[in-house]
């Protein structure tokens, strides 16, 4: 069976065998380590690298076998053993594999150089302890030149030793010459470094848009350092050479044809570039709408985030964002957030009739989170308010049950902001009860009539009526609104309601669950007066009636700004495992100089020693001397080749032979 895999050559076929468990071939595999047929040998290393950690005893056997491929004459037997020795998860191998990444680094193909920067994270997370080693490993490839070499050794530097930025100094500008021809992951590895970098060795270019008040000042300081402060406000910003030369390099990766190599730019625009040149990254963003649903979805959470702060950038393409009916509910709901952050008082009339086509839609989700959106564009804009309140009382009469009882929750919210000026809304929504059984929608209308009691005096007590005959059968969310309900209209209308609330509170003494029991305990004790709460109750108006806050209604993005764009972590809006956080930037920049690459001292003393021939001469003299002088040496030099060669001639032609 192992020769059947050996002699295979379709890599269709491999990969095929590879997804299956084929570690029982092991051993015989392992013979064929040491075949003189390189397409073989390939094909082993293929198997190794896949089962090594698997098969870690009988995969020490064939290290003096990857020992002497790493001296192999083709580069890629040479790269291909140092990848499978890097995969032998086996710490007594460590020095092994120590050796032979430093002989590697050296290795003059930069396809085996990669492979080294490539097992220099395998060998860190099998031994920490060998991380200074590894360390001086990555400062020499960081000088390498090759641009096969450099995302791999960046890559391994933020796996290592992500914090020494004292070695990215002398190789930050080749970095970022390097940039557009470095491969396309690459780019994304170095992007990403680059853009952690320039917040810690730059000083911010917004400062420029951040001005200080004049009452900011303390009281306490001296006119001299008043006056000092002034100065270094009124000191115009000047962006570092080295800082605009980052920005400048990045910019033509916005054509890329790879997502990430965009998103990686878009974010480095959107952390460290100034605001006035953070737009371009828009169209790029826009352009990367037409990929596949996953990607869309990774853009789509980022321009959500960017559309909060500057919603400028995105509002040409306003039209972009419009939902189409093969999108996912999950790309639906995101086109709507970032929908109603641009809106505005210009384009909200457009939107709200494409609002009202979605109202429509088949998918009960993306409905429910249209009116969700309704909700939020009559909040921000004041102008619509009405509008988008009559519009969700309208859907009140809609067949469907979902998206009548979404809008009774986000009516809820709307009347909480202006509640003395809707009573014939409440009083519409309070007659919905006896159709609608959605449990949140329920609660909802039930808090609402028991915030405005006093002004639907004859309604509350016919719903408290009404509550009590199904309280039995009710959801729990539900049982705990009837019982702030009748608690509320104990207090503000006793003479009809008391006995139906007491009837209320023995139903929610034994009901089974113990939030209820313990619901009802707290508001017999609060409102019903006795001896033991005598205190307690002169609060219990204060307690049930006091003024509640209206809710805000905020974009689920607004707290993922904190979180570098681009990343896991704010995709998933929590600090993933490994995430680097970009650190404000400094109030004063630190020393360029340390960027400045040094003249090696032996160039220096070539060039004193050998001066460089002037391109006009001090005299004519001179410059016939000197040419006269060095075409003579040419000549001589000549003459002299010419004189050995015909001597060698002349002897083998007269050459002494022996007779026979």
């Amino acid at each position: 069976p192992s020769l059947l895999i050996l002699q295979m050559r379709n890599l269709k076929e491999l990969s095929v065998l590879l997804r299956k468990n084929a570690s029982e071939l092991f051993p015989a595999v392992v013979k064929n380590v040491a075949s003189k047929n390189i397409e073989i040998k390939k094909l082993v290393y293929v198997y190794l690298v896949r089962y090594a950690e698997e098969q870690q005893d009988l995969a020490l056997l064939s290290i003096s076998t990857f020992q002497r491929a790493l001296k192999d004459p083709n580069q890629l037997i040479r790269a291909s053993a140092l990848r499978v020795l890097s995969s032998i998860r086996v710490p007594i191998i460590v020095p092994i594999m120590m050796l032979a990444i430093k002989e590697a680094s050296a290795d003059l193909s930069p396809y085996v150089r990669k492979n080294a920067a490539h097992a220099i994270q395998k060998l860190y997370s099998l031994d920490p302890e060998q991380k200074e080693m590894l360390i001086e490993v990555i400062e020499k490839l960081l000088k390498d030149k090759s641009t096969l070499v450099a995302g791999s050794v960046v890559m391994a530097f933020e796996e290592v030793c992500p914090d020494r930025i004292d070695l990215i100094h002398k190789n930050y500008r080749k970095l970022c010459n390097l940039l557009v021809d470095v491969e396309e992951w690459g780019q994304v590895v170095i992007i990403h470094m680059l853009t952690r970098y320039a917040r810690t060795q730059f000083v911010s270019p917004w400062k420029e848009d951040d001005g200080l008040e004049d009452n900011e000042k303390n009281f306490y300081e001296s006119d001299d350092e008043q006056k000092e402060k002034t100065d270094q406000r009124k000191k115009p910003y000047t962006m570092d050479p080295d800082h605009r030369l980052l920005i400048r390099n990045t910019k033509p990766l916005l054509q890329s044809r790879n997502a990430a190599v965009v998103m990686a730019v878009a974010q480095l625009y959107w952390h460290i570039s100034p605001k006035s040149e953070v737009g371009i990254i828009s169209k790029s963003l826009v352009r990367l709408l037409r990929s596949n649903r996953e990607v869309q979805y990774i853009v789509l959470q980022n321009i959500a985030t960017m559309s909060i702060q500057r919603k400028g950038m995105f509002e040409p393409y306003l039209k972009s964002f419009y939902v189409r009916s093969t999108d996912p509910t999950m790309i639906k709901t995101l086109k709507l957030e970032i929908l109603t952050n641009l809106a505005n008082e210009a384009n909200i009339s457009t939107l709200l009739r494409e609002f009202q086509t979605y109202v429509k839609s088949q998918d009960k989700q993306f409905a429910a989170a249209t009116i969700q959106t309704i909700g939020r564009c009559a909040t921000n804009i004041s102008e619509v308010t009405d509008t988008c309140l009559n519009g969700l009382v309208c859907l009140l009469s809609n067949r469907d049950e979902i998206v009548v009882a979404e809008s009774v929750v986000v009516i809820k919210k709307l009347l909480q902001m202006q509640p003395a000026q809707h009573g014939e809304i409440i009083k519409h929504m309070a007659k919905l009860l006896d159709s609608i059984t959605v449990p949140v929608a329920r609660a909802s209308i039930l808090w609402l009539i028991g915030e405005n009691c006093e002004r639907v005096p004859k309604i509350a007590p016919d719903v408290l009526r009404k509550m009590a005959k199904s309280f039995t059968s009710e959801d729990d969310l539900v049982k705990l609104q009837i019982l702030n309900l009748g608690a509320k209209l104990y207090l503000t209308n006793s003479r009809q309601t008391k006995l139906l609330t007491q009837y209320i509170l023995n139903l929610g003494k034994y009901d089974q669950n113990y939030d209820i029991r313990d619901r009802t305990r707290f508001i017999r004790q609060l409102i019903v007066p006795n001896e033991k709460s005598g205190a307690l109750s002169k609060y219990a108006k204060k307690i049930f009636l006091a003024q509640k806050p209206a809710p805000l209604l905020e974009s689920p993005f607004k707290d993922r700004d904190h979180f570098q764009l681009g990343t896991l972590s704010h995709t998933l809006n929590t600090k993933a495992t490994g995430y680097l956080e970009l650190s404000n930037w400094p109030e004063v920049a630190p020393d360029p100089s340390v960027r400045n690459v040094e003249v090696i001292e032996l160039v220096r003393k070539a060039k004193k020693e050998n001066p460089a021939k002037k391109f006009y001469s001090e005299s004519e003299e001179e410059e016939d001397s000197s040419d006269s002088s060095s075409d003579s040496g040419e000549v001589y030099n000549s003459l002299k080749k010419l004189c050995s060669l015909q001597l060698i001639c002349y002897a083998s032609n007269n050459t002494v032979r022996p007779s026979t």
